[in-house]
Formats: C-alpha cells, structure tokens, sequence
C-alpha cells in the first residue's frame, strides 16, 4: 500500500456529494443520510453528525400494538432511533457491508440484525420465527419493510442473491446467514434430523429455513446468530 501525504489521505477521505438522495454511500462501511424531517436508523450506528439533528429512542408503541406484543412476546427486537431536524447524520455497523435499496411499492423481509436504516415513507413490521428462537440464543426476528424509499441493509462481506422459482425449487438457507428475502415468499422453518444426528442438536446446520414460490432470497458468507448448546 502505497504511502500517502497528508493532503492527499484527506482529499481521498473526505465526504462526498455526488447523489441527491437522502442517503448516500461515502464507502461501502459508512452510510451518510442528509436528515430533512425525520429517519429511522438502528439504535448506536451513529459515528458522526452535523446540524441541528435530534436523536430519540422508539416509543413503545410508536409502531403499534401488535409490534409491541411481539417484542414482548420474544425479548427481543430492532432497536429503532427517530433522526429528526435537518443536518446530517453518519452511521455504520461494525464495519458490514452497507446496501442501499429503494422500494417502489415493493415489500422485502430483513433480518432484523441487518436494517440499518430506512426513510420515514417505508412502513416496518416485526416478524418472527418461533421455532428458530428456540434453538437460536436471542431468536430470530424480521422485519418486513414495505411502501416508497430508501432502505440501508448491511451484510459481512458481499452479500449473494439466490433466485427462487418452481424451475430452481426450494432454496434452504441457514438461518445464520440469511440477510433478506423477497416479499412474495414465506419461509418454513425445517429441521435436518441426519445433520442433527450426525453433527449434534447444537448445530446451526440441522435448523434451515426453506424457501418456495416465486422470489429471490440474499444470503451472507458469515454465521451472525449462535446456536444455543444444548446438553
């Protein structure tokens, strides 16, 4: 790598315009969203902001009761912060990969470890999977992000989209790297009981979620969620 002088480390560095959208990638790790009303973004993924921007938690209620009860229900959920005013506003996770989505009436599913960010136009909706959140330690949840917008969606590492179709046939994915989902597709939560038998119940492996019908399903080349071990 070669080595850089001060003034071309900054000029290389420094924050770019070259988009009208709200949102815009400075790099593929670091999502910049110029706030002129409100966002929503995840709860602690601000590393920077300028202006006069506030930042409060989601109320409890803010997305409804049946959101509600089902964060209740689990434990769990994504943790939501409103970004009001007018300013800008920097936000990363972990160093994943960021991708950017723009929803024209579409729906799409989302692990709810990978929303980053959404526009206040897109409508979200918290999903869950009873049977995974009994092997996985926190469960799983998703959130069902639909209507007209931007959405922000990180992954570990370049993410892969795997069409499904009646030609392709199912698709099972582990649950671990499984990023996103059309909206078109409800996926089922299977057990593998050779893999199980052969690799102990603990294993990430014997659980998968099978997908059918007509849609695209985006996997990642990481593990995110633990499996519980169980004894």
């Amino acid at each position: 790598m070669a080595v850089k002088s001060l003034k071309e480390f900054l000029a290389a560095t420094q924050e770019k315009d070259l988009s009208a959208d709200a949102f815009e990638l400075e790099s593929p790790y670091m999502l910049e969203v110029r706030v002129d009303g409100r966002v929503w973004s995840k709860s602690g993924a601000m590393v920077a902001r300028k202006g006069a921007v506030k930042f409060t938690r989601e109320g409890v209620l803010e997305r409804g009761v049946g959101n509600l009860l089902k964060k209740l229900a689990t434990g769990e959920g994504l943790r939501l912060m409103k970004v009001e005013g007018q300013g800008r506003v920097y936000l990363a996770d972990m160093g994943k990969k960021i991708t950017l989505l723009r929803l024209e009436g579409d729906s799409v599913f989302v692990n709810g470890n990978d929303v980053l960010a959404f526009e206040d136009g897109i409508d979200s909706q918290i999903t869950m999977m009873r049977k995974v959140a009994g092997m996985m330690a926190g469960g799983l949840f998703n959130i069902r992000l639909s209507g007209h917008g931007i959405v922000a969606v990180t992954s570990h590492y370049e993410p892969m989209t795997l069409p499904v179709s009646a030609q392709t046939g199912p698709i099972f994915t582990d649950p671990n790297s499984t990023v996103a989902w059309s909206g078109t597709l409800t996926p089922e939560v299977v057990t593998d009981i050779s893999l199980g038998t052969l690799l102990g119940r603990g294993s990430g492996e014997t659980l998968q979620l099978k997908f059918a019908g007509e849609g695209w399903v985006v996997v990642q080349p990481y593990e995110e969620v633990t499996f519980q071990t169980k004894p």
